[in-house]
Order: C-alpha cells, then sequence, then structure tokens
C-alpha cells in the first residue's frame, strides 16, 4: 500500500463514528446514541455532499441561495 492510500485510510478510521454498549443497554438505547453521535459528527450530511461532485461554480450558486434564504428568514421575523 502506498503512502497516500494510507493517510487516506487513517482519515477514514479517525472520522468513523462508535460506540460501546453500556451493561445492561438495551439495543434500542445504543442505536440511538449512535444516531445522535453520527449526527453530531456531520457524517450523513458529508456522505451527501460527497455523493456526487460538485463544480465549484455550482457550490458558490448554491452557498448564495442558501444566504438568500437566510437573509429572508431573518428579515421575516424582524417584521413579526
Amino acid at each position: 500500500m502506498d503512502f497516500t492510500t494510507t493517510t487516506s485510510m487513517q482519515g477514514v478510521m479517525n472520522s468513523m463514528a462508535g460506540i460501546r454498549v453500556k451493561e445492561g443497554e438495551s439495543f434500542e438505547g445504543a442505536l440511538k446514541r449512535f444516531k445522535k453521535k453520527c449526527e453530531k459528527a456531520g457524517i450523513l450530511s458529508d456522505l451527501r455532499r460527497h455523493q456526487y461532485f460538485e463544480k465549484p461554480s455550482e457550490r458558490k450558486k448554491r452557498k448564495v441561495a442558501a444566504a438568500r434564504r437566510k437573509m429572508l428568514k431573518t428579515q421575516a421575523t424582524q417584521k413579526d
């Protein structure tokens, strides 16, 4: 294995979420903790973002649209 593959694999291993099931803990409780940990780590949002390549111009358009929505939302709440 070359160095670049090793370093990229280490990056993946460091970002993996994991939990230890506590003594007497139910499966549902452990699953809930795992889902919360994944959400905090941003794993699902990162996965969705990397499903396909996004050109830099598309990324910029998306960010501008998000900023516009946020600005309109704050203006709407200030009027009330």
